[in-house]
C-alpha cells in the first residue's frame, strides 16, 4: 500500500471508529420465558435488524447478537438517520484524499456508515453485530480481504464480517479465518452450500435464507411453499454437525435467516443460532404458546408443501439433499495440491469439471435480469442445469445489489 492509500485508510479508520467499552448489560433487559427456553434447547438468538429504536422496542436478556446488510443498511440510510454522519465523513475525507473518484469516494463513505449503524448497535446492547460488505466485492478475492480486514479492525471486540457465497467468497472466507477474523459466511440456501462452506472456509457461521426459499414456492405458483425453507434449514443443520462431529477443524455453527413469522421460530428450536426480524419475533413472544410447547426439533423430518406434478418442483430436493458423491467432492478439493492458490475461477473451474454445479457462470445478461426481477427468480426463465441454490444465492446477491445501489444514490446526493 502506498502513503497516499495508507493516509487514506488511516482517516477514514478514525472517522469510522468509536471506542466501545465492555460488558455485559443483559441483566438491563427483561427476560422472557419463550426465549429462555429456545436458549436451554441450544438455540441461541439473534435480532436482524440495523434499527436501533426498532432493536430496542423488542429487546430481550436472552438475545446475543444483531444482524445487519445491505437492504436493511439501506433503510437505516434513507431514513435521514446517517445524513449528517455522511456530510462529515465526505468533508473529511475530501480534505484528506481529494483526488478520490467518485466510485472510491463513495466506497469510503459506505465503509463509515455501515460502520456507524453496527457500532449504534453495539453501543447500545453490548453484543456481536454482523456488517455485511459492499456487494460489488464478492467477486474479487484482494477487495474482500481488504475491506474484512478494516471492519475487524475499527471493532475487534464485537464485529462480525458477512460475506456473500461466491467463489471467491469462500476462498476469501478461508484465509481470513487463518486470521482468526470472525465471519458469517451469508447467502446460503442448501445443505450442500453449508456443507462446502464449513468443511472449506470453516466460517464462524453459516446460513440458510429460508423465508425466501418458501416464497419462491409460492411465487412461482408451486404449492404453498410451507416448510421448505425449514427443511432446507433442518437439513443444513444436520450437515453441519456432522462435519463438525467428524472434522476437528470444522467448528461452523448454522444461522436460520430469513425467518419470516413466528412459527417458523417454534418450528426451528434446536438450531444452533436463529436470527429473527423484530416483527417475527413479536409474533412469537405473543403467540399463546407455553415454553413446553417449545421443543427441540432438530431432527424433524417435515413435509414441504410443493406441486410435484410441476415438472419445477424436482430442483427442490436439491436444497436439503447430500449425496455421497458431494462429500466426496469436498474430499478431493480440500486434497488438491493447488488448493491455496486457486482463485474464484480456479474453483468454479475445478467445480465444474467434476460434474458439480456450484456456480454458474452467469452472463452480464443474466445478472442484469436477475437484478431486474427481484430477489424471488421465474423458476420457468432458467434451465435445470442452473442449480436452484446457486440461482437463489444470485437472486439474494443482485437484490443486495439493488439495496446498495440506493444506499450509494443517497451518498452521491451529498456530494452534488
Amino acid at each position: 500500500m502506498d502513503i497516499a492509500s495508507q493516509r487514506l485508510e488511516n482517516v477514514v479508520h478514525e472517522i469510522a471508529f468509536q471506542r466501545v467499552e465492555r460488558g455485559d448489560l443483559s441483566s438491563s433487559h427483561p427476560s422472557n420465558e419463550l426465549l429462555s427456553r429456545l436458549k436451554s434447547i441450544g438455540t441461541e438468538l439473534w435480532i436482524d435488524t440495523g434499527d436501533l429504536e426498532l432493536a430496542r422496542s423488542i429487546w430481550k436478556r436472552e438475545l446475543t447478537a444483531l444482524t445487519t446488510n445491505n437492504t436493511l443498511a439501506n433503510q437505516v440510510v434513507q431514513s435521514g438517520v446517517m445524513d449528517e454522519t455522511i456530510k462529515d465523513a465526505i468533508a473529511r475525507i475530501q480534505a484528506a484524499a481529494g483526488d478520490l473518484s467518485e466510485e472510491e469516494l463513495v466506497m469510503e463513505i459506505g465503509f463509515v456508515v455501515n460502520c456507524k449503524i453496527a457500532l449504534r448497535l453495539v453501543e447500545a446492547f453490548r453484543v456481536h453485530v454482523s456488517v455485511e460488505l459492499h456487494p460489488s466485492v464478492s467477486r474479487d478475492i484482494d477487495r474482500t480481504l481488504y475491506y474484512a480486514r478494516r471492519y475487524y479492525k475499527v471493532c475487534p471486540d464485537y464485529f462480525f464480517i458477512k460475506i456473500p457465497l461466491t467463489p471467491e467468497g469462500l476462498i476469501a472466507v478461508r484465509k481470513l479465518r487463518r486470521e482468526n477474523i470472525p465471519i458469517n459466511f451469508t447467502l446460503g440456501f442448501s445443505a450442500r452450500q453449508n456443507y462446502l462452506a464449513a468443511r472449506l472456509s470453516n466460517p464462524n457461521y453459516a446460513n440458510v435464507f429460508l423465508g425466501r426459499l418458501n416464497a419462491v414456492v409460492a411465487d412461482n405458483s408451486l404449492g404453498s411453499g410451507n416448510f421448505v425453507g425449514e427443511k432446507a434449514t433442518l437439513a443444513a443443520q444436520q450437515a453441519i454437525s456432522e462435519a463438525r462431529k467428524k472434522h476437528a477443524s470444522v467448528t461452523t455453527r448454522l444461522i436460520g435467516a430469513s425467518v419470516r413469522n413466528g412459527d417458523q421460530v417454534a418450528c426451528l428450536a434446536g438450531l444452533d443460532v436463529l436470527t429473527i426480524p423484530p416483527a417475527a419475533m413479536k409474533q412469537f413472544l405473543e403467540s399463546r404458546r407455553s415454553p413446553s410447547d417449545v421443543v427441540d426439533n432438530a431432527a424433524l423430518d417435515l413435509k414441504p408443501d410443493i406441486n410435484t406434478g410441476n415438472r419445477l418442483s424436482s430442483r427442490f430436493p436439491k436444497l436439503w439433499e447430500l449425496p455421497s458423491p458431494v462429500k466426496t467432492f469436498v474430499d478431493e478439493l480440500l486434497a488438491h495440491d493447488r488448493l491455496e492458490r486457486m482463485n474464484g475461477g480456479d474453483l468454479a473451474e475445478f467445480c465444474e469439471k467434476r460434474g458439480m454445479d456450484f456456480f454458474h457462470a452467469f452472463s452480464r445478461t443474466d445478472l442484469k435480469k436477475i437484478y431486474d426481477d427481484g430477489k424471488i427468480p421465474r423458476l420457468a426463465d432458467w434451465p435445470d442445469k442452473i442449480a436452484l441454490d446457486d440461482l437463489m444465492t444470485q437472486s439474494a446477491l443482485q437484490s443486495f445489489c439493488k439495496d446498495q445501489d440506493a444506499l450509494d444514490q443517497r451518498i452521491r446526493s451529498f456530494l452534488k
